[in-house]
């Protein structure tokens, strides 16, 4: 089996987690997501983040290790799929990552 391309993926400064509750990840309108990848391979990785219609939304080519950042802001509160993926010759990994965005605060 072969080394992932994608080491860690982490939302607003926290590792995701598919399983952990979206509210650790949540937004407002407006407020931006920081989407960050770390990347291990000894190519030229080509990393593409798309929304949910598959427009590709940020693209970055990475030499070898590194890691790809990237800000997301949304208008309009409700739920957004974008995919980041990672592609070097030979092999690929995608991830879909669920960014909730809310109207305003949650106060309580």
């Amino acid at each position: 089996m072969s080394e992932k391309l994608i080491k860690i993926i982490k939302i607003n400064n926290l590792q995701y987690n598919p399983q952990r509750d979206p509210q650790a990840y949540r937004r407002t309108a407006g407020e931006p997501f920081r989407l960050q990848a770390m990347i291990v391979s000894r190519e030229i990785v080509r990393v593409t983040l798309s929304d949910e219609q598959g427009k590709t939304v940020a693209q970055h080519d990475l030499r070898g290790s590194g890691t790809f950042s990237h800000e997301l802001t949304f208008a309009e509160p409700g739920v957004r799929i974008v995919t980041l993926a990672a592609k070097e010759p030979g092999r690929s990994e995608s991830h879909d990552l669920r960014l909730d965005v809310m109207a305003e605060t949650w106060k309580g």
